[in-house]
């Protein structure tokens, strides 16, 4: 949608209603049946973990994360049409301000109503029919959605193409998620939970962000399948990715340097607000604000290759390289942050087994 406010072409009324409405039924379709995918995976890999299939809790979490991703989908669409429709009347790029924002809502919104909506039916369990009439309920506008979306031959192309990198995005993350899974309760990673949604939120905001630029630039500036001629390597010199003066270039090194500034500021308000519950040694920073520039340097790198990867493919970088990417930000910022707590773990262990041992082999 960024991409037609950009080209104007949600300037006529009648076809910003079009696109409007197709837009809002097609993430509707993908966000239902990815939140019924997405509590099967979860159950799937609790089951896998745990060595047995609670069937009662599989009902319940399925009838959560359908009306969860439903509701999410369509606060998040109604807001994003906002800001996108706003933004072009003030003529500002909306692959600035857009993207960003529901990345950052997201999660918001999305815990918000799924802690709310899944307390709902925790309390009425018993209610042996509720959980599932309502899953086969939502399950059942699906054709509706679809009837929608095909008002606008764009958004029934991505309807018909745009599943594999949602269900592969979502596989990508669930990795990060059985590594948070194995991490958490072990006391040389106490605090992780705090900094996961931290570290993953910021690769994956700096990343989408990058991935729209791209993609908008490339609609400007060529034709889906046919690359600009200085953008013709697909796997790019890492120095020409951050150090030239192409606007791409340009936006990646503005998107790193907000890596550190915005990790400190984050990691000052965990600290205000969990005090000592949370590591707070200078190594640890270090090791932490290390990950996360790695994370996103890699992120970074991987949305220029894939841009172009995907755009020679004549795929709109938008709808094929975000997910990917979000999902492999999920995966590397939960596998690096483990890896600063379990080194932060291992020097400060070794310190104190250095602290105790100077007394004992001093001189007598």
């Amino acid at each position: 949608m960024m991409f037609t406010a950009n080209t104007g072409q949600i300037d006529d009324p009648r076809d910003q209603h079009r696109v409007i409405s197709s837009n809002l039924a097609l993430i509707q379709v993908q966000a239902t049946v990815v939140g019924l995918l997405a509590a099967v995976a979860a159950l799937l890999l609790g089951a896998v973990s745990r060595g047995e299939l609670d069937f009662a809790k599989m009902e319940l979490l399925c009838a959560s994360s359908v009306i969860t991703a439903f509701l999410a989908a369509f606060a998040l669409g109604i807001l994003m049409v906002c800001i996108v429709i706003g933004a072009r009347k003030f003529g500002v790029n909306p692959d600035n301000i857009a993207t960003p924002i529901a990345a950052s809502l997201g999660d918001l919104i999305t815990l918000s109503i799924l802690a709310f909506i899944s307390s709902f039916f925790y309390k009425h369990k018993d209610s042996r029919y509720l959980t599932p009439l309502v899953s086969i309920g939502f399950m059942a506008l699906t054709p509706v959605w679809v009837l929608i979306a095909k008002q606008n031959p764009p958004t029934m192309k991505i309807l018909k193409s745009g599943w594999f990198p949602i269900i592969l995005a979502m596989m990508i993350s669930s990795f990060g998620g059985l590594i948070l899974n194995k991490t958490i309760s072990k006391e040389q990673y106490k605090g992780m939970a705090v900094f996961t949604p931290i570290i993953c939120g910021v690769g994956g905001n700096l990343v989408a962000i990058q991935t729209s630029r791209i993609s908008t630039y490339l609609h400007m500036w060529s034709t889906p399948g046919v690359l600009p001629l200085w953008m013709k390597k697909f796997w790019p010199n890492p120095c020409s990715t951050f150090c030239t003066s192409e606007i791409n270039s340009m936006s990646a090194r503005v998107l790193l340097f907000l890596v550190i500034p915005g990790h400190l500021i984050f990691f000052i308000i965990i600290y205000m607000v969990e005090g000592h519950a949370v590591p707070n040694s200078k190594t640890f920073v270090v090791f932490y604000l290390l990950a996360g520039l790695i994370q996103v340097t890699i992120l970074l790198y991987l949305a220029e290759v894939m841009a172009r990867l995907m755009w020679h493919q004549a795929l709109d970088p938008d709808n094929h390289c975000i997910p990917y990417l979000t999902g492999l930000g999920d995966l590397l910022g939960t596998g690096l942050l483990a890896l600063c707590f379990l080194i932060s773990w291992l020097l400060r262990s070794k310190a104190e087994l250095d602290g105790i041992s100077e007394p004992v082999s001093g001189p007598l």
